[in-house]
């Protein structure tokens, strides 16, 4: 059955990214962290997908079709004539199985931030006070103590005020989740203080994803699939709203 996209206003800026970042999407959508075919998975068996020749925007309803069924039963998607469910619906739902604090009634955005903001507080607890005051210090975060309390608040009172920050947090947890997914980091230029903090972010989130991608695939939705796959779009949203607010910098 060809994969059936449903319109959708919270994935139709997808068009508009670039065919690296649409080709990871794709990719976790396709591959299990072991490098192998997710059994589920109809994308790598498209025509439009094996057909699009590295032109990766020439396919994106595809890929976002195959996240939209990714986030349904697949009974419930059979009576749906092949149409998954919304993006909203997806992030809620992966919102709720990671404990994430959101309002349902808020922006699809900020939703997305709370979730990237679970993933760093979630890293924070399991890195040493050294990695702390480095992340402290190569983000240029003014705190006064440095604990995980404090420096999450700090960066959600920056996260409030919109911009670069978020985009570079979400790219945090994009990088790290693409390596443990598919053995690379995303393809991007960073400035000496990124880089610092890419590196010692990437343990802590690494061990966390891979806690996150042992929940069950048994019943409900394929969290292994939506979890990171939700988390690269909201990065790539990041990216295409604030992401060359920095370059000057």
């Amino acid at each position: 059955m060809a994969i059936k996209y449903r319109e959708d206003p919270d994935l139709e800026f997808l068009k508009n990214c670039e065919q690296e970042d649409l080709k990871t999407l794709a990719e976790i959508l396709i591959y299990d962290k072991d490098g192998k075919r997710r059994w589920t998975q109809g994308l790598a068996k498209d025509s439009r997908y094996r057909t699009c020749y590295n032109d990766y925007q020439s396919a994106w309803s595809v890929i976002a079709g195959e996240l939209q069924q990714f986030g349904g039963d697949s009974l419930l998607n059979m009576a749906r004539l092949g149409r998954g469910v919304t993006y909203r619906e997806i992030l809620i739902d992966v919102a709720k199985k990671m404990r994430v604090n959101f309002n349902k009634k808020s922006t699809t955005e900020k939703i997305e931030m709370n979730l990237i903001m679970k993933v760093v507080e979630d890293a924070l607890e399991k890195m040493s006070e050294e990695d702390k005051r480095e992340i402290v210090k190569e983000m240029k975060l003014d705190v006064e103590q440095i604990t995980t309390q404090v420096i999450i608040a700090t960066l959600q009172t920056a996260i409030r005020m919109g911009g670069f920050r978020s985009y570079q947090l979400a790219l945090i947890i994009a990088n790290s989740i693409s390596k443990v997914m598919l053995g690379r980091g995303l393809a991007v230029a960073t400035n000496a203080g990124l880089a610092r903090a890419l590196s010692i972010f990437a343990g802590p989130i690494g061990i966390t994803i891979n806690v996150i991608l042992t929940i069950p695939l048994f019943t409900g939705p394929a969290y292994r699939a939506t979890i990171p796959a939700t988390i690269q779009v909201a990065y790539m949203r990041q990216k295409m709203l604030h992401g060359t607010e920095g370059e000057s910098s």
